[in-house]
């Protein structure tokens, strides 16, 4: 690395910054190649993807550790992933196969382990907010000191339980951080026409939450957030709302035709894409060379490969088992 002076130093360690570059790499090829089978008829179904949103993900996700709880939301790819989820167990659940975390019941929009403390996937928009605040809940009344992070779209913001959790949450003093992916589309309804208030971080004081807005296409600057926010949970100060200002470059699922976006406004933002201005920022401080992007590249392009061959390999559940785990009268 070049010598730098003391205030120019990397915020980074090379071994971390080249970790959060693997993970975003993962996550974007990882859709790519979901997309790819999507359009093969192999996964069937609706299929949201994560292209544009890796920093929110994989930078918020270094504030949790593995005994803390994740909520997610239907677009949870990414989610999974940078927790920790291997990539062709989820690969199998969106092929529908009983591999896969959910045994294949739930797809690309219900993945859940519970062994990594990971509650959800959530098809309602909105619907993994309560179940943050009863996990919060659980953890304050056994005494315990584990948080939840709860990611949601801006979506999120427009529905009852959005208020409800965050009064009772703040109500109660729940270690709870909610996580505000807002990538200015709820599906195809921009935020100002749905949001009188577009601030979402400002929401929070009706409630006496602490908040923070953050860049979410640097993935530095939302780990960094991140953890502050965490910390002030962890310290006993109540629940956080932290925003992260994000795009997504796909629309906002296979089936949609993307209307009602110009392709300026998506090109605009591709030029803050977070993983070549993070490649960018390694190569000037004497971490990335091309042939660790090669090794990464392959690593990666062999994982999900061997994903793919998992999925296609495994069996789907047996009929007499289809029923299995479903609440309520089943007629016939």
């Amino acid at each position: 690395m070049s010598a730098t002076t003391l205030s120019q130093r990397p915020p980074v360690d090379r071994e971390h910054a080249l970790f959060l570059l693997r993970e975003m790499l993962r996550i974007r090829r990882f859709e790519e190649k979901a997309a790819e089978m999507y359009s093969l008829q192999k996964i069937h179904g609706f299929l949201h993807l994560y292209i544009g949103e890796e920093a929110t993900g994989v930078g918020a996700m270094q504030a949790f550790s593995p005994e803390d709880a994740i909520v997610a939301t239907y677009r949870e790819h990414g989610h999974a992933l940078a927790r920790g989820i291997p990539a062709r167990v989820l690969m199998a659940e969106m092929f529908g196969k009983v591999t896969g975390c959910s045994r294949g019941h739930g797809g690309s929009m219900h993945f859940f382990d519970a062994s990594r403390r990971f509650y959800g996937g959530y098809a309602i928009v909105g619907g993994g907010l309560p179940i943050a605040v009863g996990l919060a809940l659980a953890e304050k009344m056994q005494g315990g000191s584990r948080i939840t992070g709860c990611y949601f779209g801006d979506g999120a913001v427009a529905e009852g339980e959005f208020h409800e959790s965050l009064n009772l949450a703040a109500l109660w003093k729940l270690p709870v951080v909610f996580l505000c992916e807002n990538n200015l589309y709820a599906m195809g309804t921009a935020l100002a026409r749905h949001q009188a208030q577009t601030d979402i971080s400002r929401k929070a004081g009706a409630y006496g939450l602490g908040s923070s807005a953050v860049d979410g296409m640097d993935v530095l600057a939302v780990e960094a957030a991140a953890k502050q926010a965490a910390q002030s949970v962890r310290s006993g100060n109540g629940p956080f709302l932290l925003e992260l200002k994000t795009y997504r470059f796909r629309a906002h699922s296979m089936a949609d035709p993307d209307l009602y976006r110009t392709k300026a406004e998506i090109e605009e933002w591709k030029k803050r894409d977070p993983i070549p201005l993070f490649q960018s920022r390694l190569r000037e401080w004497g971490f990335l060379a091309d042939s660790d992007l090669d090794r990464i590249e392959a690593e990666i392009a062999a994982e999900i490969d061997e994903a793919v061959r998992f999925a296609e390999e495994s069996a789907p559940e047996p009929i007499e088992d289809l029923l299995k785990d479903v609440e309520g009268p089943v007629t016939t």
